[in-house]
């Protein structure tokens, strides 16, 4: 039994894990974490095998990029949403170009033969690729659904808060029937400690009371003497 509920705890640190993990590479895959870290989803096979298809790539920005970076940039630099998927593309800058001080790049995908169409101004780049997560990609754009948010964000957050809402609940009941237990005890510590004082003070009573009559004198009748003399003849 023990075993079972040592297994059961471990998984349940796992889930909670697991649904922090998705739930934090969700918002960075939006909003910028703290040093500029993002975090976005690579949905094609374009970068494989260095990147395969349905892996989380972790960008930070740059001041400037080389050729051979891995960048990851907007695919239309007038739509930036980055809750829709496609928004962005994940690939190497095989040159690098100046236009009057400004830097515009020319990326390939490792596995595509041709390179991309457009040149990549700096404007449009959102980082460098730092590392990559295998398989994660799928869960996160799954995540970013309104089904796959309430699958996997919503109801096990609300299985875990009801949960811990029970064990609370459980808790303050074990704490309530300790402080009972501990009452009635003392309550009967008082009761045998009055019991053992009325004992004592009866003891004392009568052992007092004994003293009292070892102490007491018996008091023998004296006879008194008179002055009548007996002469001879009288009787």
């Amino acid at each position: 039994m023990k075993i079972l509920k040592k297994i059961f705890g471990l998984f349940y640190i796992l889930i909670i894990i697991a649904l922090a993990l998705v739930a934090v590479g969700t918002a960075f895959s939006v909003l910028q974490a703290p040093g500029g870290l993002r975090l976005f989803v690579v949905m094609s096979g374009s970068m494989e095998p260095k990147i395969s298809t349905a892996s989380v790539v972790i960008v930070t920005p740059a001041k400037s990029y080389q050729k051979g970076d891995v960048i990851t940039f907007f695919a239309n630099p007038t739509q930036r949403d980055l809750k829709k998927s496609g928004t962005t593309v994940t690939h190497r800058i095989i040159e690098v170009s100046n236009d009057e001080g400004r830097a515009t790049y020319q990326t390939k995908g490792d596995a595509n033969e041709d390179p991309d169409r457009e040149m990549v101004t700096q404007a449009a780049v959102l980082g460098k690729v730092l590392f990559s997560i295998p398989f994660l990609g799928r869960v996160i754009a799954f995540t970013k659904t309104q089904m796959g948010f309430i699958t996997v964000i919503v109801i096990p957050a609300t299985l875990i808060v009801y949960s811990e809402i029970l064990n609370i609940i459980k808790e303050i009941k074990a704490m309530i029937s300790r402080k009972k237990s501990q009452k009635a005890i003392i309550n009967k510590d008082k009761i045998w400690d009055e019991a053992e004082r009325i004992d004592n003070k009866a003891e004392n009573t009568a052992k007092v009371t004994d003293t009292k009559k070892s102490n007491k004198k018996v008091k023998i009748p004296e006879i008194k003497k008179t002055g009548r003399k007996f002469h001879k003849g009288q009787t």
